[in-house]
């Protein structure tokens, strides 16, 4: 028998352009929020309050790569605005591998993940998270639950 799930705090801040993003991040907190987590989402690129991330028992950023595999300025403001590295960072991103190609694919979270030293390794999204992608979202998300239980 499995044991039940103890409920976190989660923050989920995304930074998106086209909507790839946003749409990976509502997928996500929908799952938690169904598995009875307490789940704020978070806009980098929003006029939201900045969220007072010690408040949170792990934090989920989202990212997309743009540039030469780059991770958008809205991105590292958040960072450098987090002003630390809290435990329990768990990291997702969008990309294209028609622009840039498998080398430079989803960059920006492979950073992100490396900079947080995340426990799992970084959802990698192909554009929009639909089709088959759901459900790699779906299990991830399960993942990130599995690892702060």
């Amino acid at each position: 028998m499995a044991k039940p799930l103890q409920t976190k705090t989660l923050l989920i801040a995304y930074a998106s352009v086209s909507g790839n993003t946003k749409e990976v991040a509502k997928l996500i907190a929908q799952e938690l929020t169904h598995k009875q987590q307490d789940v704020t989402l978070y806009c980098m690129n929003g006029n939201e309050p900045f969220p007072h991330v010690p408040d949170y028992d792990a934090m989920l950023i989202g990212t997309y790569t743009w540039g030469s595999g780059d991770t958008p300025f809205d991105v590292k403001d958040f960072v450098a605005d987090v002003g630390y590295k809290p435990e329990n960072v768990f990291v997702f991103g969008t990309g294209d591998t028609q622009f840039g190609g498998d080398d430079m694919f989803c960059m920006a979270a492979d950073k992100l993940s490396k900079f947080y030293h995340s426990p799992i390794a970084p959802l990698k999204i192909e554009q929009s998270p639909r089709g088959s992608q759901e459900e790699e979202v779906l299990e991830w998300t399960r993942g990130v639950l599995e690892w702060l239980n």
